[in-house]
């Protein structure tokens, strides 16, 4: 069954106007640091700025600017607005931002491609960023409770009442990033959903450590072939330059991998630093556009959005979200695992990864789990995550589903690929996934 006969078939996917893909650039994703110097609104700003400029319209004929971002500063509410005034975007530029834990990026995407769709707008910035250096430390609720009878205390004998309460365990620190990381309604952590995944599918810890190390070696080549050209250069206020995502381990090897000790589960656990996503910093963003705005500012799109869906799954494997979402594209499109040239599923973790090409390849699972008579099929391990992933260079997890879309696009461009889906887990249980085409020429017409 041949890309172009569905590409028409369904042109009209999102239910209305077409959805087109003009550009995109990102930052290099830097490892976490408390010194970091960068706000997840700087990250967006560069990631941006450079894009817009290079742009045959002005930053006022901007429609519409949309990010996410999981764990904005305290300085960064409502951070797309935030971004799209410092970028000298209108005034009248309507701005706003979206949270859906790892996949906020794709729902920026998603929700963009919605208001150009639906007519709101013809020409819109979206992308994802975060600073998980500036993850917030909070105090704990013991310490929040004495400080508002503090505040309530009038006269010495009812603050001398409220000294005496004060307790050296109230200023033990609650990190915003650790909670961030667990299931509130579960009571797991991330790195536990991925254990679960490894135990209900078998998953060793050398099939792990293999697939970690995969990622740092096709991360490296892509370097050394030049295929990461969607980053721009990000420079800090001391003038440092930072070109390349500075998580990449080329030593890494797998005597290195087997040395690290599990940490979600340090008795029995097989899930360690080296197998799952690094914590980063960065920003990643996207140029899309309707029909109207390619015609009038004379635009080349490169690619063409054609699908998008959402999933809901149990939290304590939360990391199959992806054949969860990915299933529904693929049976509006009829479309089977040879008909897509190239896949993007984020490394949250190596376990997960696995667990979602094993699950989709297992009679059982889709048949009671994803309502399917038969297995989906085996995706091809040189047709995913061909340059690596999360595990390589990193996750800023507001910024990642931007990331992995821009890369699918240019994986598409460098290979001659003409289908494309990316997709998430996303904590909490759900999962995300996106169809793309790519475009030659004035293939849009």
């Amino acid at each position: 069954m041949s890309h172009e006969h569905h590409a028409n078939k369904d042109r009209q996917a999102y239910r209305g106007r077409a959805v087109y893909v003009i550009d995109g650039s990102r930052t290099p994703f830097l490892k976490a640091d408390s010194t970091a110097k960068f706000s997840a609104a700087d990250l967006a700003v560069a990631a941006s700025r450079g894009l817009l400029l290079r742009q045959k319209f002005s930053k006022d004929d901007v429609d519409e600017v949309v990010f996410g971002c999981v764990m904005p500063g305290v300085d960064e509410a409502n951070i797309g607005r935030i971004i799209a005034l410092r970028l000298g975007c209108s005034i009248s530029t309507p701005a706003w931002t979206v949270q859906r834990n790892c996949a906020s990026g794709l729902q920026a995407l998603d929700s963009a491609a919605q208001s150009i769709s639906q007519g709101r707008a013809d020409l819109v910035l979206a992308g994802g960023t975060e600073a998980m250096s500036h993850a917030p430390v909070l105090y704990s609720q013991a310490m929040v409770n004495w400080l508002s009878m503090w505040s309530r205390a009038r006269g010495f004998g009812s603050r001398f009442k409220a000294l005496t309460a004060l307790r050296p365990s109230m200023f033990a620190p609650v990190i915003g990033l650790l909670r961030g990381l667990t299931d509130p309604v579960v009571g797991l952590s991330m790195g536990q959903t991925a254990e679960n995944l490894a135990y209900r599918f078998s998953i060793n810890r050398e099939q792990m450590d293999a697939y970690a190390l995969q990622s740092h070696q096709r991360l490296a080549l892509a370097y050394d072939e030049g295929r990461l050209d969607e980053m721009i250069a990000l420079y800090d206020s001391d003038g440092d330059c930072y070109t390349e995502d500075n998580g990449l381990r080329r030593d890494s090897s797998m005597e290195r991998l087997a040395k690290l000790k599990p940490v979600f589960d340090k008795h029995f656990g097989l899930v360690t630093a080296g197998n799952s996503a690094q914590i980063t910093d960065g920003a990643a963003c996207l140029l899309l556009a309707s029909e109207t705005a390619v015609e009038k500012f004379d635009l080349q799109p490169i690619a063409r959005i054609i699908d998008a869906q959402w999933a809901g799954l149990n939290p304590a494997q939360m990391g199959l979200g992806p054949v969860h979402a990915m299933t529904p594209v693929m049976q509006r499109h009829q479309y089977r695992i040879e008909d897509i040239d190239y896949w993007e599923i984020n490394e949250a973790f190596a376990a997960q990864v696995l667990a979602c090409v094993t699950a989709w390849n297992d009679d059982e699972y889709c048949t009671t789990e994803l309502g399917m008579s038969a297995a989906q099929g085996l995706i091809p391990a040189d047709r995913l995550n061909i340059d690596g992933g999360s595990i390589s260079l990193g996750h800023p997890v507001g910024a990642s589903g931007a990331r992995i879309v821009l890369h699918l696009i240019r994986t598409l461009e460098q290979r001659q690929g003409k289908l494309g889906m990316a997709s998430l887990c996303i904590g909490g249980g759900q999962g995300g996934a996106m169809l793309i085409e790519r475009l030659d020429g004035d293939s849009h017409d």
